[in-house]
C-alpha cells in the first residue's frame, strides 16, 4: 500500500525523489546497454515519455491518490503514451537520428561508454526535473478550483495541439513528391515548430497544477521545458542546417513564427 510521506505539498520531498530518480536511472542504464547492441542511441527518444512517466507514478505511489493528483497522473499517462507511440513508429526501421550521429562522431573515442552519462544518464536527470509538478500535484489534498480547470484546459489543448502538429508532419513526410521541400500548411503555416509549441502548452499546464498545490518549485519544470524546446534540442538545433537540406526553409523562416502561431508574414519571393 502506498504511504504518506509528506503531508505539505509545498515542500520539496527528497527522500521520494531520490527514489523516483533511482528508477529513471535504472531504466536509463537498461536502455543504454540495448543502444550497444543496436549501436543506436535514438532509442533514447522513444524513452523519454516513459522517463517522466515513471517519476509521476512513483509520486503517486508513494502517497494516498488525491483527485488532483489523479487527474495529472490521467494526463501525463495520455501524454506519455501518445508521444511514446509516436516516435516508436517515426523511428521504427530508420537509422539513428543524425542529430546523435553529430554526437557521437563528435565524441569519439568510445563513444559507447559515453553515451551513458552524455545521452541516457543525463536525459533521465532532466526528466526527473520535468516531472516536479508531479511530486507536489499527488501530495495535494485541496479541492478544485478556477486555476486548475484552466491548467487542465491548457495540458489537453497541448496535447491535442501537438498530436495534430506530429500528425500533419507525418503525412507530409509520407508523400513521395515532397522530398527536400517544406511543410507550410495547416499548423505549420503559423508556427515553424508548432508541435514544440504544443509540448511547451503541456508542461506550462502541469507546472500551475504544481503551483496552485502549493510547490513554487513546481515552474522549474516549465521553465526548463521551455528552454531545451528553444534554445537546446528543439527550435535552435533543429534548424542549424535545415537550409541546406530544404533550400525552401530560408523564406520559411522569413515569414514564420518560429514557436508561438501567429498569422504568417507575406513571403517575398526567393
Amino acid at each position: 500500500m502506498p504511504m504518506l510521506l509528506n503531508s505539505d505539498p509545498g515542500l520539496f520531498d527528497l527522500d521520494r525523489a531520490l527514489v523516483a530518480l533511482a528508477a529513471i536511472s535504472n531504466l536509463a542504464v537498461a536502455a543504454w546497454l540495448v543502444s550497444l547492441k543496436k549501436r543506436d542511441v535514438s532509442i533514447v527518444d522513444g524513452l523519454w515519455p516513459i522517463f517522466i512517466w515513471i517519476v509521476g507514478l512513483a509520486y503517486a505511489w508513494a502517497t494516498p491518490m488525491s483527485p488532483r493528483g489523479g487527474m495529472a497522473l490521467s494526463l501525463l499517462t495520455i501524454w506519455a503514451a501518445r508521444l511514446c507511440i509516436h516516435i516508436t513508429v517515426r523511428n521504427h526501421g530508420e537509422p539513428e537520428d543524425r542529430r546523435y550521429q553529430k554526437i557521437r562522431a563528435n565524441n569519439q573515442p568510445h563513444f559507447e561508454w559515453k553515451s551513458l552519462y552524455i545521452v541516457f544518464l543525463l536525459q533521465a536527470a532532466l526528466a526527473w526535473i520535468v516531472a516536479l509538478p508531479l511530486m507536489a500535484t499527488s501530495q495535494s489534498a485541496t479541492g478544485f478550483g478556477l486555476l486548475d480547470v484552466t491548467a487542465v484546459g491548457v495540458i489537453l489543448f497541448g496535447i491535442v495541439f501537438e498530436a495534430c502538429a506530429d500528425w500533419q508532419l507525418m503525412r507530409f513526410k509520407e508523400r513521395t513528391d515532397t522530398r527536400g521541400q517544406v511543410l507550410e500548411t495547416g499548423l505549420w503555416r503559423y508556427s515553424r515548430h508548432p508541435n514544440y509549441f504544443g509540448e511547451c502548452c503541456v508542461w506550462w499546464g502541469f507546472g500551475v497544477l504544481g503551483l496552485v498545490a502549493g510547490a513554487w518549485w513546481s515552474l522549474a519544470s516549465p521553465i526548463l521545458m521551455t528552454v531545451l524546446l528553444l534554445k537546446v534540442s528543439g527550435v535552435v538545433l533543429l534548424e542549424a542546417d535545415i537550409g541546406e537540406r530544404r533550400p525552401g526553409y530560408v523564406r520559411y523562416i522569413r515569414a514564420t513564427s518560429a514557436f508561438v502561431p501567429r498569422k504568417p508574414k507575406l513571403q517575398a519571393a526567393d
